[in-house]
């Protein structure tokens, strides 16, 4: 994906990593008993093959929470059905209708399978959107809050704020429009953070 608001831009276009499994794995060596969690995120951490790092962080004693935007099915898949994950966090990046428009991806159905996997699992998840009022209005937002219902999803659902770093992918800036929350329409608590 190259979702417009990303500010990770340096992760996503980095042709290889800074550290090696082995460095991550003698890294949290010395930090058991001082951290209860790893988080995997990205860029895209399910972009790569993780079952054996998972593994051996579990080994550690590490919880692991994933931070993912759904678009890799087969490895999320295969990472719960080890039980491998504690915890993941979905980013709803947009409703269909608007997903290769902000993501420049064309996997919404990945996405959607992920997001129906993770409601049939029994692993802890949120569903979290990252807002900037020039890319969605409170009509997308109600289309995602009424396609989550319709699935059945019924636990908090999280708007994260832009964060305007001035180093976006699109270079995006603060929003020129405003918004209203008040038109937001959900059976579940909305989170704003």
């Amino acid at each position: 994906m190259r979702c417009d608001f990303c500010y990770n831009k340096d992760i996503v276009f980095a042709k290889e990593g800074n550290y090696t499994l082995e460095d991550a794995l003698a890294f949290l060596e010395t930090r058991r008993g001082l951290l209860d969690a790893v988080v995997l995120s990205g860029g895209e951490a399910s972009s790569y093959e993780l079952t054996g790092f998972c593994k051996e962080i579990k080994k550690l004693g590490f919880l692991i929470k994933l931070d993912t935007n759904g678009t890799n099915y087969l490895h999320v898949k295969r990472l719960i059905d080890l039980d491998l994950l504690d915890f993941v966090a979905l980013d709803y990046k947009a409703p269909q209708y608007k997903f290769i428009q902000i993501t420049h991806s064309n996997k919404y159905h990945e996405f959607s399978k992920t997001l129906d996997l993770l409601l049939q699992s029994n692993v802890p998840f949120e569903v979290r959107t990252t807002f900037h009022a020039d890319l969605l209005s409170s009509d997308d937002i109600n289309f995602i809050l009424n396609d989550l219902k319709e699935r059945g999803y019924n636990k908090n659902y999280y708007i994260q704020k832009f964060l305007d770093t001035q180093n976006t992918l699109a270079n995006l800036q603060k929003p020129s429009k405003l918004f209203d929350k008040s038109l937001l329409k959900s059976d579940f608590p909305i989170i704003w953070r």
